[in-house]
Protein backbone atom coordinates (compact mmCIF):
# COMPACT_ATOMS: atom_id res chain seq x y z
CA UNK A 1 0.00 0.00 0.00
CA UNK A 2 1.76 3.38 -1.19
CA UNK A 3 -0.26 6.57 -0.27
CA UNK A 4 1.31 9.68 -3.09
CA UNK A 5 -0.20 12.95 -3.54
CA UNK A 6 -3.29 13.12 -5.64
CA UNK A 7 -2.17 13.70 -9.79
CA UNK A 8 -4.83 14.42 -12.58
CA UNK A 9 -4.66 11.06 -14.06
CA UNK A 10 -6.33 10.32 -10.51
CA UNK A 11 -9.77 11.90 -11.38
CA UNK A 12 -11.28 8.96 -13.10
CA UNK A 13 -10.55 6.15 -10.60
CA UNK A 14 -11.44 8.75 -7.37
CA UNK A 15 -14.75 9.03 -9.42
CA UNK A 16 -15.38 6.17 -9.67
CA UNK A 17 -14.39 4.87 -6.39
CA UNK A 18 -16.78 7.30 -5.29
CA UNK A 19 -20.15 6.41 -7.15
CA UNK A 20 -19.37 2.38 -6.06
CA UNK A 21 -18.73 3.82 -2.32
CA UNK A 22 -21.47 6.53 -2.17
CA UNK A 23 -24.09 5.04 0.06
CA UNK A 24 -21.95 4.15 3.22
CA UNK A 25 -19.85 2.48 1.35
CA UNK A 26 -21.36 0.53 -0.92
CA UNK A 27 -23.22 1.38 -4.36
CA UNK A 28 -25.29 4.47 -4.80
CA UNK A 29 -27.09 3.15 -7.80
CA UNK A 30 -30.01 2.05 -6.77
CA UNK A 31 -30.86 5.24 -5.46
CA UNK A 32 -28.74 7.96 -8.02
CA UNK A 33 -28.14 6.33 -11.07
CA UNK A 34 -26.11 9.25 -12.91
CA UNK A 35 -22.25 8.66 -11.84
CA UNK A 36 -21.60 12.20 -13.28
CA UNK A 37 -23.61 14.04 -11.38
CA UNK A 38 -22.87 12.16 -8.11
CA UNK A 39 -19.51 12.24 -8.66
CA UNK A 40 -19.19 16.83 -9.29
CA UNK A 41 -21.41 16.37 -6.17
CA UNK A 42 -18.84 14.82 -4.07
CA UNK A 43 -15.43 14.86 -5.59
CA UNK A 44 -15.40 18.12 -8.68
CA UNK A 45 -14.42 20.66 -5.83
CA UNK A 46 -11.51 18.46 -4.42
CA UNK A 47 -10.23 17.24 -7.89
CA UNK A 48 -10.74 20.35 -9.92
CA UNK A 49 -10.49 23.89 -7.11
CA UNK A 50 -8.33 21.97 -4.55
CA UNK A 51 -6.02 19.17 -5.92
CA UNK A 52 -2.48 19.90 -3.92
CA UNK A 53 -5.31 18.77 -0.75
CA UNK A 54 -6.15 15.52 -2.30
CA UNK A 55 -4.45 12.40 -1.43
CA UNK A 56 -4.73 8.62 -3.20
CA UNK A 57 -3.81 5.05 -1.73
CA UNK A 58 -2.62 2.78 -4.24
CA UNK A 59 -2.45 -1.35 -4.01
CA UNK A 60 -0.89 -2.91 -6.54
CA UNK A 61 -0.31 0.25 -9.02
CA UNK A 62 -4.06 -0.09 -8.48
CA UNK A 63 -6.00 3.56 -6.87
CA UNK A 64 -8.17 1.88 -4.31
CA UNK A 65 -9.14 4.95 -2.06
CA UNK A 66 -8.68 8.55 -1.80
CA UNK A 67 -8.94 11.51 0.88
CA UNK A 68 -10.22 14.35 -0.53
CA UNK A 69 -9.26 17.84 2.06
CA UNK A 70 -9.88 21.24 1.98
CA UNK A 71 -7.98 23.53 4.30
CA UNK A 72 -10.71 26.05 4.70
CA UNK A 73 -14.24 25.64 4.20
CA UNK A 74 -14.87 28.60 3.17
CA UNK A 75 -13.38 28.39 -0.19
CA UNK A 76 -14.89 25.56 -1.28
CA UNK A 77 -17.59 25.38 -4.23
CA UNK A 78 -21.37 25.18 -3.18
CA UNK A 79 -22.95 21.73 -3.63
CA UNK A 80 -26.15 23.42 -4.21
CA UNK A 81 -24.81 24.98 -6.94
CA UNK A 82 -23.42 22.08 -8.60
CA UNK A 83 -26.93 20.41 -8.47
CA UNK A 84 -28.65 23.63 -9.74
CA UNK A 85 -25.77 23.04 -12.66
CA UNK A 86 -26.88 19.26 -13.66
CA UNK A 87 -30.79 20.34 -13.67
CA UNK A 88 -29.69 21.96 -17.00
CA UNK A 89 -27.11 20.41 -18.18
CA UNK A 90 -27.90 16.57 -17.50
CA UNK A 91 -31.30 16.82 -17.09
CA UNK A 92 -31.49 15.09 -13.30
CA UNK A 93 -34.77 16.29 -12.51
CA UNK A 94 -36.48 14.77 -14.88
CA UNK A 95 -33.79 11.65 -16.11
CA UNK A 96 -35.36 8.30 -14.52
CA UNK A 97 -32.92 7.11 -11.51
CA UNK A 98 -32.38 10.68 -9.99
CA UNK A 99 -35.83 12.91 -10.62
CA UNK A 100 -37.55 11.22 -7.48
CA UNK A 101 -34.23 11.79 -5.29
CA UNK A 102 -34.01 15.68 -6.57
CA UNK A 103 -37.51 16.23 -5.83
CA UNK A 104 -37.53 13.93 -2.66
CA UNK A 105 -34.93 16.58 -1.64
CA UNK A 106 -36.47 19.54 -2.16
CA UNK A 107 -39.37 18.72 -0.91
CA UNK A 108 -37.28 17.08 2.13
CA UNK A 109 -35.48 20.49 2.39
CA UNK A 110 -38.56 22.47 2.39
CA UNK A 111 -40.00 20.90 5.39
CA UNK A 112 -37.10 20.35 7.19
CA UNK A 113 -36.39 23.91 6.86
CA UNK A 114 -39.79 24.97 8.38
CA UNK A 115 -39.06 22.75 11.32
CA UNK A 116 -35.64 23.99 11.69
CA UNK A 117 -33.71 20.37 10.98
CA UNK A 118 -31.79 21.09 8.04
CA UNK A 119 -28.29 20.46 8.65
CA UNK A 120 -26.17 23.47 9.35
CA UNK A 121 -23.44 24.87 6.82
CA UNK A 122 -20.32 24.18 8.80
CA UNK A 123 -17.74 27.61 9.20
CA UNK A 124 -16.58 27.14 12.49
CA UNK A 125 -13.10 28.93 13.33
CA UNK A 126 -12.44 25.96 15.27
CA UNK A 127 -12.25 23.88 12.75
CA UNK A 128 -12.32 25.65 9.38
CA UNK A 129 -10.87 22.59 7.60
CA UNK A 130 -12.59 19.42 5.90
CA UNK A 131 -12.11 15.81 4.40
CA UNK A 132 -13.85 13.35 2.42
CA UNK A 133 -12.67 9.82 2.35
CA UNK A 134 -13.72 6.82 0.87
CA UNK A 135 -12.02 3.39 0.21
CA UNK A 136 -12.58 0.18 -2.29
CA UNK A 137 -14.10 -2.68 0.05
CA UNK A 138 -10.55 -4.66 -0.97
CA UNK A 139 -8.76 -1.81 0.66
CA UNK A 140 -10.57 -1.51 4.05
CA UNK A 141 -9.18 -3.08 7.36
CA UNK A 142 -5.34 -2.67 6.20
CA UNK A 143 -4.64 0.43 7.42
CA UNK A 144 -5.03 2.24 4.24
CA UNK A 145 -7.63 4.59 5.85
CA UNK A 146 -5.63 5.39 8.74
CA UNK A 147 -2.44 6.11 6.34
CA UNK A 148 -4.30 8.69 4.46
CA UNK A 149 -5.99 10.59 7.82
CA UNK A 150 -2.95 10.53 9.41
CA UNK A 151 -1.41 12.32 6.53
CA UNK A 152 -3.76 14.60 5.86
CA UNK A 153 -3.94 15.42 9.76
CA UNK A 154 -0.17 15.91 9.82
CA UNK A 155 -0.19 18.63 6.66
CA UNK A 156 -2.98 20.56 8.60
CA UNK A 157 -1.04 20.69 11.67
CA UNK A 158 1.90 21.87 9.55
CA UNK A 159 0.34 25.02 8.71
CA UNK A 160 -0.80 25.66 12.14
CA UNK A 161 -4.72 24.61 10.79
CA UNK A 162 -6.10 24.98 13.91
CA UNK A 163 -8.81 22.01 13.44
CA UNK A 164 -10.67 20.00 11.27
CA UNK A 165 -14.28 18.56 10.90
CA UNK A 166 -16.60 15.85 8.44
CA UNK A 167 -19.83 14.76 8.46
CA UNK A 168 -20.82 11.62 8.04
CA UNK A 169 -24.01 9.35 7.66
CA UNK A 170 -25.18 8.97 11.58
CA UNK A 171 -26.15 5.26 10.55
CA UNK A 172 -22.84 4.45 9.44
CA UNK A 173 -21.76 3.30 13.02
CA UNK A 174 -18.58 1.45 11.79
CA UNK A 175 -17.49 5.16 9.79
CA UNK A 176 -17.76 6.92 13.52
CA UNK A 177 -16.19 4.41 15.07
CA UNK A 178 -13.26 4.99 12.46
CA UNK A 179 -13.21 8.44 12.74
CA UNK A 180 -13.44 8.34 16.74
CA UNK A 181 -10.14 6.02 16.48
CA UNK A 182 -8.62 8.90 14.87
CA UNK A 183 -9.17 11.71 17.17
CA UNK A 184 -12.84 12.95 15.86
CA UNK A 185 -15.46 13.63 18.07
CA UNK A 186 -18.83 14.08 17.91
CA UNK A 187 -20.86 17.21 18.01
CA UNK A 188 -24.29 18.37 18.20
CA UNK A 189 -27.45 15.93 17.42
CA UNK A 190 -27.19 14.02 13.65
CA UNK A 191 -29.61 16.11 11.35
CA UNK A 192 -31.81 14.64 8.62
CA UNK A 193 -30.01 14.81 5.64
CA UNK A 194 -32.76 15.61 2.59
CA UNK A 195 -33.42 13.30 -0.46
CA UNK A 196 -31.78 10.48 1.21
CA UNK A 197 -32.54 7.14 2.74
CA UNK A 198 -32.31 3.68 3.45
CA UNK A 199 -33.14 0.80 0.83
CA UNK A 200 -36.23 0.78 3.15
CA UNK A 201 -37.50 4.19 2.76
CA UNK A 202 -36.22 5.26 6.16
CA UNK A 203 -34.98 8.91 6.69
CA UNK A 204 -30.67 9.15 7.22
CA UNK A 205 -29.03 11.50 9.45
CA UNK A 206 -25.62 13.60 9.18
CA UNK A 207 -23.39 13.71 11.89
CA UNK A 208 -20.87 16.20 12.31
CA UNK A 209 -17.61 15.28 13.80
CA UNK A 210 -14.96 17.76 14.77
CA UNK A 211 -11.58 17.47 15.85
CA UNK A 212 -8.73 20.37 16.96
CA UNK A 213 -5.20 20.24 15.66
CA UNK A 214 -2.95 21.96 18.19
CA UNK A 215 0.72 20.70 18.31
Amino acid sequence: MHVRPYEPDDRAPVRHICYVTGYMGEPVDWQWSDAESFADLFTLYYTDGEPQSALVAEMDGEVVGYLLGCVDTRRAWSPAGIIGRHFWRRGIALRPGTARMVWRALGDGLADGVRRQLPAPVLDPRWPAHLHIDLLPRARGQGVGRALMQRWLDSLRAMDVPGCHLETMAENTSAIAFFESMGFCRRGEPARAPGFRTPEGGRLHVQLMVQALGR
